[in-house]
Formats: structure tokens, C-alpha cells, sequence
């Protein structure tokens, strides 16, 4: 097993893969792996390896037409979430929702440039045992 086995990987499809690039290495804490541009880029935060693969891409070619982006998402978790949001408001980032709040935790919604959603949580705290 490589190290590429280890990790979880997510297909992206976007319309610029140097602006995708730019997005999660700038604002997510992600690490540029692999430079393919503009066809195809891969980085990595953690055990995930999210695969972006502009238009000239095998992988975008065997995606129908059709198929909208932004159906599934990331899932990033944060220590504070009204920090992080006060970040990417300020880089002037999009969001798409306001924050939820359950009994899990709250989260937000924000886009890449190309419209694939990632959504930002932060788990509920638990009291303290005493």
C-alpha cells in the first residue's frame, strides 16, 4: 500500500483548475500534491486527497453533461466556526446558507469557485464530567 491508498479521495469537477487550486490551498488549509494544469490538480488536507479536474480531464469527460455540481459536499471541521467564517467573509469567499445549529453541532455552507459545495462544522461541545 502507497501512501495515496491511505488516503480518502473526492473527484471535483471545476471550471479553473488553478482558481480551485488557489481556493483550497489559500483559504481550507490544503497542500498542493499534484500539478497538472489547467487539466487536473490534486491536494490534500489530512486524509483527504480531493481530486480537481478541470474541463480537459478524463475525469470530467466521463461525467454527463447534466449532472449539476454541488449535490454532495466536503466535510471540514473546525475548532471555531464564527472565526473561520469571519476569515473567509473578509477574504470575500461565498457562502450558500447561513448557519445551521443541531444537536451535533453547527455548520455552514460556502462554494469553491466552481460551485462544488463545502460545508464548514463544528461539533457540539460536551460538558465536562464531573
Amino acid at each position: 500500500m502507497n501512501a495515496s491508498d491511505q488516503l480518502a479521495s473526492v473527484r471535483y469537477l471545476v471550471d479553473d483548475v488553478k482558481a480551485a487550486v488557489a481556493f483550497y490551498t489559500t483559504h481550507l488549509g490544503f497542500t498542493l500534491s499534484t500539478d497538472a494544469s489547467p487539466a487536473f490538480a490534486d491536494v490534500v488536507r489530512g486524509p483527504l486527497r480531493l481530486l480537481l479536474s478541470g474541463p480537459a480531464s478524463s475525469g470530467a469527460r466521463a461525467t454527463p453533461q447534466d449532472t449539476p455540481a454541488g449535490r454532495n459536499r466536503i466535510h471540514l471541521v473546525v475548532d471555531d466556526l464564527d472565526g473561520e467564517i469571519d476569515r473567509l467573509r473578509g477574504a470575500g469567499l461565498p457562502f450558500r446558507s447561513d448557519v445551521v445549529a443541531g444537536p451535533g453541532g453547527r455548520q455552514i455552507l460556502l462554494t469553491d469557485p466552481a460551485g462544488n459545495l463545502v460545508e464548514l462544522f463544528e461539533p457540539a461541545r460536551t460538558p465536562a464530567r464531573t
